[in-house]
């Protein structure tokens, strides 16, 4: 059974449930695979507020939680679709919690299983961007993954990062996590111009490393570049974990 760790947030957990659907060879209800969501927002701190300082909580704690009782469902395979909970402070901090529970559930790192996607699908991208949250911005998390693979990476300004991309999702008027369904034209905009960088910058690819902008970016390709969404190649690595056999051959744009 696959497990998911939902409510961080909301729309991305039932997302990543989606995409592990998209991508399973079935041809009736009882050729899909298993699965388990627990969505429990109210106990998940911000990953980004823990990792700027704002909060003094690591939510490590209460993710380690929601997976133990994802096991006790019986999930074997879990994942997490928020890409600030696996930078080093946090996700560390849940293996450790897992650890002492003597928990057997495996979990899925939703970054490296990105930076292996790309290394193994577009063997001639050289020039990747990075869309993400601050937290995952200041955590560095993504470039150090994709510099040690021998990517040059792309990142927006501080300022940009501050002022256009992160308001994107956390805008309490427009961001995706105030508006997930539909999303508020102005946090596609931020977005899109943040893509519109990256391309001036002579990317190839960009990773959209928050799993919210994946609602709002949903283009396989824009300008040319590849749209390497993190939340479908978290669905497919669980996949693979679960039921190989049942995984869909991948359509590479």
């Amino acid at each position: 059974m696959i497990g998911i760790v939902g409510g961080i947030g909301p729309y991305s957990g039932l997302d990543l449930l989606k995409k592990v659907f998209d991508n399973t060879l079935a041809s009736s209800d009882q050729e899909h695979l298993d699965a388990v969501m627990l969505s429990a927002s109210s106990k998940i701190k911000d990953r980004t507020e823990y990792l700027i300082g704002k909060i003094n909580e690591n939510p490590a704690y209460a993710i380690a939680e929601v997976l133990l009782k994802l096991q006790a469902t019986g999930a074997t395979v879990a994942g997490i679709p928020c890409n600030t909970a696996h930078s080093e402070r946090i996700f560390r901090v849940i293996q450790l919690e897992l650890k002492k529970e003597n928990s057997t559930i495996k979990v899925l790192h939703m970054i490296e299983e990105t930076v292996a996607f790309t290394v193994a699908n577009f063997p001639k991208i050289t020039k990747v961007g990075v869309l993400s949250t601050t937290g995952t911005y200041k955590s560095g998390i993504y470039p150090q993954l994709l510099k040690s693979k021998g990517y040059e990476v792309i990142i927006p300004s501080l300022e940009m990062q501050e002022q256009l991309i992160h308001p994107s999702i956390y805008n309490p008027t427009f961001g995706i996590k105030t508006i997930s369904n539909p999303i508020h034209p102005q946090a596609r905009e931020n977005l899109m111009q943040g893509i519109s960088f990256f391309k001036e910058q002579g990317a190839q690819a960009v990773i959209l490393g928050c799993t919210e902008i994946p609602l709002a970016i949903t283009e396989p390709e824009v300008n040319t570049m590849v749209m390497i969404d993190p939340t479908n190649v978290l669905a497919r690595a669980l996949i693979q974990n679960s039921a190989p056999d049942k995984l869909k051959p991948l359509k590479i744009p």
